[in-house]
């Protein structure tokens, strides 16, 4: 099943190389991939260590070097390719990736084959598992921007809880993350925080009675503090998920987490990554 995943990103990468500028978006990069719009990306990076966005960003520059020195197309033409909307931008971009602006490298005339980036060092090994997990009735707060500071719709939650004495019906807590950060600037992540309720528990305002699919799901727990997440993310969507073969559902990916920060040690925190799978 590892096939699958490989000859998707085989398929990416050759779209990346001979697609119009156009099409070369997050959502046709999934949509060349088959897979969700939630988990592509995380995917991606996790496989190639880099971005979509820097994977397009260097082989559209690679191939304006290449017509630099093999063509005639002037560097307006070329910038246009290459996606860019202006020359000025283009030749920003060129300069940083090549050291030399546009003109001056196709005067030297000197082109080297462009080298594969490949993904450096080793991935830090996570036990995940595939549970059939309950479905989750959830009381969450919407939040958007950095998902270092989604503390806060906690916080407010938590207030919340107290101040209408929920927390005997309060099951855990929970964050929905519906964006991947290496793909979507920190001021647009759009993510959740919330509380794991019970049926009959009253969802009132500024709470949203909302839910979370349970069934197949790969779950990684993780100990330690959650500055180390992203490393369990990479793990999780890179490896593991290539060799399993598992296809993840149309769903974010959440979080559960199994103690309190404001008793419990960094080192000694537990967090459920939880991804839904078909």
């Amino acid at each position: 099943m590892a096939q699958s995943y490989e000859a998707r990103m085989l398929r990416v990468i050759d779209h990346i190389h001979h697609a119009p500028v156009d099409q070369l978006s997050l959502d046709d990069l999934a949509d060349v991939a088959a897979m969700s719009r939630f988990h592509f990306h995380r995917v991606f990076v996790a496989l190639r260590g880099e971005t979509a966005a820097q994977a397009v960003r260097r082989i559209r520059l690679f191939q304006a070097a290449a017509q630099l020195v093999q063509s005639d197309s002037s560097i307006e033409a070329i910038s246009a390719r290459s996606g860019y909307a202006n020359v000025p931008a283009f030749a920003r971009a060129f300069r940083a990736q090549y050291g030399l602006p546009p003109g001056r490298f196709r005067e030297q005339g000197l082109l080297r084959p462009m080298p594969a980036t490949l993904k450096k060092g080793e991935t830090k090994m996570f036990n995940v598992e595939i549970k059939d997990l309950p479905n989750r009735r959830l009381a969450s707060l919407p939040h958007k921007g950095d998902y270092n500071s989604i503390g806060h719709a906690f916080e407010r939650i938590a207030m919340i809880c107290s101040t209408r004495g929920l927390w005997p019906q309060v099951q855990g807590m929970l964050g929905i993350y519906y964006d991947d950060p290496d793909a979507v600037a920190a001021e647009d992540l759009r993510s959740a925080a919330a509380v794991i309720v019970q049926p009959d528990t009253p969802v009132e305002d500024p709470l949203t009675e909302s839910a979370v699919q349970g069934g197949r799901s790969a779950v990684l727990t993780f100990k330690g503090p959650y500055a180390g997440l992203r490393e369990a993310y990479l793990y999780l969507y890179g490896d593991w998920l290539a060799q399993s073969g598992a296809e993840p559902r149309d769903e974010p990916p959440y979080e559960v987490y199994l103690n309190d920060p404001s008793d419990t040690a960094p080192e000694d925190l537990l967090t459920e990554i939880c991804v839904p799978l078909k």
